[in-house]
């Protein structure tokens, strides 16, 4: 039992990891779920109004499937990180358990959760930039140019 607690000890920052990237995956899947529903809302207003009008929601419809698109990706990535901190955990576990040499291995899983999550981020931050390019076209097709 006295050899386990140091395990237990070392395995709890990839725990932490899972649930700190489960927060990350519902934001981000709520930011899915809006450019969807603001997507199906727009499309049948595509037949209405004049040709204007038209290629303004074109535009906005553009710039919601690149931001379905990167969000997508994004929570692929955040999951992706979540599954090789959970690797990890498990890998601490049977290295710990078995006696093995498996620093290589752990070392890895780490980077890999981390560079999954740094992707995963990057992407999250880019959708940002999109939502804001989506808002400046809704602001010019109400007139409000000079924001």
């Amino acid at each position: 039992m006295e050899d386990l607690i140091p395990v237990l000890q070392t395995a709890i920052g990839p725990v932490i990891l899972i649930s700190g990237i489960g927060l990350l995956l519902l934001t981000m899947t709520n930011r899915l779920g809006r450019a969807i529903d603001r997507a199906r809302l727009m499309g049948p207003q595509l037949d209405q109004g004049d040709d204007a009008a038209q290629a303004e929601l074109q535009a906005q419809l553009h710039i919601l499937w690149r931001r379905a698109r990167l969000i997508r990706t994004a929570i692929g990535f955040a999951a992706s990180s979540a599954l090789a901190a959970a690797l990890l955990v498990i890998v601490i576990f049977f290295t710990a358990i078995l006696d093995l040499p498996a620093a290589w291995l752990i070392a890895g899983l780490f980077t890999a959760c981390m560079l999954f999550l740094i992707a995963s981020l990057v992407l999250f931050i880019h959708d940002i930039n999109q939502s804001l390019a989506a808002l400046k076209l809704e602001l010019h097709l109400h007139g409000l140019n000079d924001i």
